[in-house]
């Protein structure tokens, strides 16, 4: 259900990298797919320094069903991923929680979404404490549709 390709519409994150470069947000689409029948392939396509990258993630499945743990460098770097709610024709709205900070971020199958799906995920955001002051939205033009060779982050470590 998950699988195909999605547009990041927004993100509420206290990321402060994110806070301090948010007027240099790029368009982001992430492609899903779905190994195994469990675990997720994710092809994310955004721009740096105006050149257009890939960067490669694995989700495994985690013991709930809509659970996913995207593993980093050492143990520390664990990130859980909750998909909080899904329409798989139109959205998704995804937690991600590393330690105790977390952040919810909303997918849209076009780049935009119905007022409806964004009231949906500011909803969420401010349920786990994140208010409208660390919610962003992403631009809605200037996708990435492929990154050459020489631009693939492989998030597999």
């Amino acid at each position: 259900q998950l699988s195909g390709k999605w547009f990041l519409v927004g993100m509420a994150s206290r990321c402060s990298y994110l806070a301090e470069h948010s007027h240099q947000l790029e368009a982001t689409t992430v492609t899903m797919t779905v190994l195994d029948g469990q675990s997720l392939a994710i092809s994310t396509f955004r721009k740096l320094d105006r050149m257009c990258w890939e960067i490669r993630q694995h989700y495994l499945p985690a013991q709930a069903p809509g659970h996913f743990l995207l593993k980093g460098e050492g143990d520390c770097s664990k990130v859980d991923v909750v998909v909080g709610e899904a329409d798989p024709s139109s959205f998704i709205i995804l937690y991600y929680q590393k330690g105790r900070s977390i952040s919810v971020k909303l997918y849209g199958r076009s780049s935009l979404v119905s007022d409806t799906i964004v009231d949906k995920f500011e909803q969420r955001a401010r349920a786990v404490g994140l208010s409208e002051d660390v919610t962003y939205y992403f631009p809605t033009y200037g996708f990435c549709e492929s990154a050459d060779e020489f631009h693939i982050l492989d998030g597999e470590l």
